[in-house]
């Protein structure tokens, strides 16, 4: 395009542009040597746009129907966006569904995003009705002063509104599309959809209370979600998946298939294990030790509370405090629940003196730790204030440190494998602008993750400057049966505990270094793990998880001996199996197990007695008869041994 002239595109997909890498609106005028680069609304940038585009229109929709709201801030968000609104009560069923009428009715105006350039003079003049955008204004002065985009704890999102590090401060109006008459306006940095009609399809999903800026300190906002997407089609197969999800919910499936609960008596996010529940758990359990016992790992175990002393050596008072449940005191000290068990296994690695002789040295632990997550935030199994973490600290040489991270990293994968994942994805989060630890030996670690990282062949993306101050780490992702997307296991080369903690070891020279660090967290913890698979399979474990492995059914109470007696030779080659002597007829006992996702139904009456067989039935509804109990015992047997999914 000439100098001067909009950005526009031609093709109808196209609702955006990159200019020189920065996204801007298609309006946006160029200038000589512009680099422009079409953004499609399919896109994750241009689904970015049309979701904070169709928050704008939410927002629009509110004050129209409730004049008297107040706008808090409208950012996009993983599949859909959200708006804040100060408002005298919440927002009932029949309020979401006038708001999402009144927001199709703007798309169908085809109302025009215009940007326009504020001093905040004048935005505060425009805005003087808004108190939550007037705040943001200040912020972003305050910001500017002190050289800080994060100033006073505002939330990233809130910076779809303004730059906080700096720029312009800029306000979209929404225009008739015929007389260019102004409809509604809201500050924000943008880009912007040309306009309303742009948004093919969208859905007004809930509502929820919010703390302005996430703080409880602040007011209570009323929060609507929303989900919109390029195409009828593609928000029929998110709302498709989102009923999935529902079906797949692992508090739902814990409550049908009795394998946990979370008892008000206890508190919240602090599960209690049914024997059921209990059976997966000691399963998980038994097969991670057997593959760490075989990968050359030292089991130990710690306690659940240590001195304050301890923390405060760690940093993890000084660092996570708000995080850690409060102290109890007793003699005189501190004892605090233990969040982290890498404290713990330093001491074990103090204990002694070391030689280079022994590492690398790998220990290993089923370790719960408590947090204090606040209740806002809890979520079944996947978010709880009491976790077991299958922690492992790899103490080893820097010259080791690579093979050692390749290695860990293999055995990760291969161990997620085994339980049914199968799609990875990984994050590599590298040096911050703040951290401590030495920038050469940053260097170094970074350098081996990543060598870790190629030999695995898994594809991965380089996250710059998102590592912990102490650390530069490795995030394992998998995805799940629909395509969900869950952060695992971690491997993090920790540059800040050994030297605080004065580690060393004698090595051949007779010098006392320092040794390398590797945290590891496989399943992350045993809970959300198990939550995780539960919704990967929908509740079906595979036959090697379920707790209950095969479920004899009798077609008459006469035929319950010979069942108990096959259930007796499986129960001899490891099978959990139980027979249903209840008072229910056949058909409503098959019913209760398929309810129960019993992988195999192994029914039995006069012609099999007769025969010395059985009715083998599977999860699925399929049904061979006729069939010999050993053929069947071992069927069963290779079904569970081999790991395979019924």
């Amino acid at each position: 395009a000439p100098p001067g002239r909009p950005a526009v595109v031609s093709p109808s997909t196209t609702i955006a542009a990159r200019i020189n890498g920065e996204l801007r609106d298609l309006a946006c005028p160029l200038a000589d040597g512009d680099i422009v680069e079409a953004v499609a609304i399919g896109s994750a940038n241009g689904r970015a746009i049309m979701r904070h585009s169709a928050a704008h229109v939410m927002a629009q929709a509110v004050q129209h129907l409730f004049p008297e709201a107040k706008l808090g801030i409208g950012p996009p968000i993983e599949n859909g966006f959200y708006y804040d609104f100060d408002v005298n009560r919440p927002f009932t069923p029949d309020d979401l569904a006038a708001i999402e009428r009144q927001m199709r009715q703007i798309i169908k105006e085809g109302q025009l995003f215009s940007r326009r350039v504020v001093s905040d003079t004048e935005a505060r003049k425009e805005l003087a009705g808004e108190p939550y955008k007037l705040e943001l204004i200040g912020l972003k002065g305050r910001a500017q002063k002190d050289g800080a985009a994060g100033a006073d704890g505002v939330p990233e999102e809130a910076f779809v509104e303004v730059d906080a590090a700096g720029g312009e401060l800029t306000i979209y109006d929404n225009l008739d599309a015929a007389t260019r008459d102004l409809r509604w306006k809201d500050l924000c940095r943008g880009p912007h959809l040309p306009t309303t009609r742009h948004i093919p399809a969208l859905k007004v999903m809930r509502s929820g209370g919010a703390y302005w800026r996430g703080s409880e300190k602040n007011p209570q906002l009323q929060r609507i979600y929303g989900t919109a997407w390029e195409s009828r089609d593609a928000l029929a197969e998110h709302l498709r998946l989102l009923a999935e999800a529902e079906r797949r919910d692992h508090r739902r499936l814990g409550a049908e298939l009795d394998l946990f609960s979370f008892p008000p008596e206890i508190g919240g996010g602090l599960p209690v294990f049914h024997p059921r529940g209990g059976v997966v758990r000691k399963v998980m359990e038994d097969y991670s030790r057997q593959r760490h016992a075989e990968a050359g790992y030292e089991f130990v175990n710690t306690p659940h509370i240590a001195k304050s002393t301890l923390f405060e050596v760690s940093g993890h008072l000084g660092w996570y405090a708000d995080a850690m449940y409060p102290p109890m005191e007793m003699e005189g000290a501190k004892y605090y629940p233990k969040p982290m068990n890498c404290p713990f296994h330093i001491l074990v690695y103090r204990s002694r003196g070391r030689s280079y002789r022994e590492l690398p040295l790998r220990l290993f632990e089923f370790g719960t730790v408590y947090r204090f997550e606040k209740s806002g935030v809890l979520h079944g199994l996947t978010r709880v204030r009491g976790l077991t973490q299958d922690d492992a600290h790899i103490f080893c040489t820097w010259a080791e440190m690579p093979a050692e991270l390749t290695s860990l990293l293999q055995f990760v994968v291969d161990l997620l494998r085994d339980f049914g994942l199968t799609e990875f994805e990984a994050e590599l989060a590298t040096r911050p602008d703040k951290f401590v630890g030495k920038v050469e030996q940053w260097d170094e670690a970074e350098a081996a993750l990543q060598q870790a990282l190629d030999a695995s062949g898994l594809p991965y993306v380089v996250a710059e400057g998102e590592g912990a101050f102490y650390a530069p780490k490795i995030d394992v992702h998998v995805r799940d049966a629909i395509g969900r997307r869950w952060q695992l296991s971690t491997l993090q080369v920790d540059l800040q505990l050994p030297p605080r903690f004065e580690l060393e070891y004698q090595a051949a020279d007779g010098s006392r270094p320092t040794p390398c660090m590797i945290h590891r967290a496989l399943f992350g913890s045993v809970e959300r793990f198990f939550g995780i698979l539960l919704e990967h399979y929908a509740g079906a474990l595979p036959p090697w998880l379920s707790p209950v492995q095969v479920t004899g059914i009798p077609i008459a109470d006469s035929h319950v001996p010979y069942l108990a007696g096959v259930v007796a030779a499986l129960r001899e080659r490891g099978i959990r199996a139980e027979v249903d002597d209840g008072d229910d007829r056949m058909q409503k006992k098959i019913r209760n197990a398929q309810r129960q996702k019993v992988p195999f139904m192994l029914l039995a009456g006069d012609a099999d007695v007769a025969a010395g067989a059985v009715s083998f039935r599977y999860r699925d509804g399929t049904q061979r008869n006729g069939v010999p109990v050993s053929e069947a015992v071992e069927e069963i047997v290779q079904a569970v041994e081999s790991r395979i999914q019924v």
